[in-house]
């Protein structure tokens, strides 16, 4: 079983803030979105990860290479200096999302057109069955 690392990064996104979870296993990157709306409080955030990190609806898995080696601390410290000062998320994890949002949009075609030919079944059954009762003693 390999080893999972995951990060989350909250930012302010016009009008809302949002969060992106970006979970790594085997190589392999998957990002969750989602929105907090007004600005979230540090015990807010880490109150909604520990209660619903398993309910995160997480994108197709994208190939990434992964490099773990030891990082001094001070240099590991000036990291995520620079990364609390970024804006935004990264292109892998919008590639992720892209591919996320392009499945939910299928699924929602294919099953919205499925409920428009079931309707449209529905209906012609009711054409015929009334057709049916007209003629029935002629």
């Amino acid at each position: 079983m390999g080893e999972t690392i995951g990060k989350l990064s909250v930012f302010f996104e016009e009008p809302f803030w949002v969060g992106v979870f970006e979970r790594i296993e085997d190589g392999k990157l998957s990002v969750a979105k989602v929105t907090f709306g007004a600005e979230p409080k540090d015990y807010e955030v880490y109150d909604f990860v520990l209660k619903t990190r398993c309910d995160l609806q997480f994108s197709p898995a994208v190939e990434i290479a992964v490099t773990e080696k030891h990082i001094n601390p001070k240099r590991m410290q000036r990291e995520i200096k620079k990364q609390m000062a970024d804006t935004g998320i990264g292109t892998k994890s919008q590639q992720a999302l892209k591919l996320q949002h392009e499945q939910f949009k299928r699924e929602r075609k294919k099953k919205s057109c499925e409920q428009k030919q079931a309707e449209k079944q529905r209906l012609f059954e009711l054409k015929q069955q009334k057709k049916k009762e007209k003629h029935r003693g002629r």
